[in-house]
């Protein structure tokens, strides 16, 4: 993962403040028990909103009776979303979240409006959540700006930052 020199020195600092992890060498080994640290689920839970969903996760989570009873244009708005989106969809957007809450509004919608919502968020590593913008609760999940494991080079990167 390509950190910007903001997020490098971010990094430094933080490893800085860890009393474990400020005591370990400086070195190739080091980097790798420090990067493995962070890779790790952050402690406490730290909740994210995904960067992608697929369609065919989506469908798997769609109530097959709500589906069913969803009229014509919402049918329709779902066929063009899907067009337009063959990769899937972005929960992190706020746009694409209130699409299929408007889609799944309402009594009719309780069953697939709840299952989309859990298959919207995942728990954030603690790097992850070190770059991540927002709360963080399940009940407000926090946007990534930084996916993905970290490296023992992106250890070295930051410490020599």
């Amino acid at each position: 993962m390509g950190l910007t020199t903001a997020q490098l020195q971010a990094l430094k600092a933080d490893i800085a403040a860890d009393g474990v992890l400020n005591q370990l060498p400086q070195n190739s080994d080091g980097a790798f028990e420090v990067a493995t640290a962070y890779n790790m689920l952050a402690s406490p839970d730290f909740t994210v909103w995904k960067s992608k969903v697929t369609l065919a996760e989506v469908g798997a989570n769609l109530d097959s009776s709500e589906v069913e009873s969803l009229t014509t244009a919402e049918n329709a708005r779902m066929q063009t979303f899907s067009m337009y989106n063959p990769d899937g969809l972005m929960p992190s957007r706020p746009d694409h979240r209130a699409f299929f809450a408007g889609v799944f509004s309402g009594a009719g919608g309780a069953n697939t409006s709840a299952a989309l919502l859990i298959l919207w968020k995942r728990l954030a590593t603690r790097s992850e959540k070190l770059f991540a913008t927002g709360t963080g609760s399940d009940a407000s999940p926090a946007t990534l700006t930084v996916e993905g494991n970290i490296s023992y080079q992106t250890v070295l990167a930051a410490w020599a930052s």
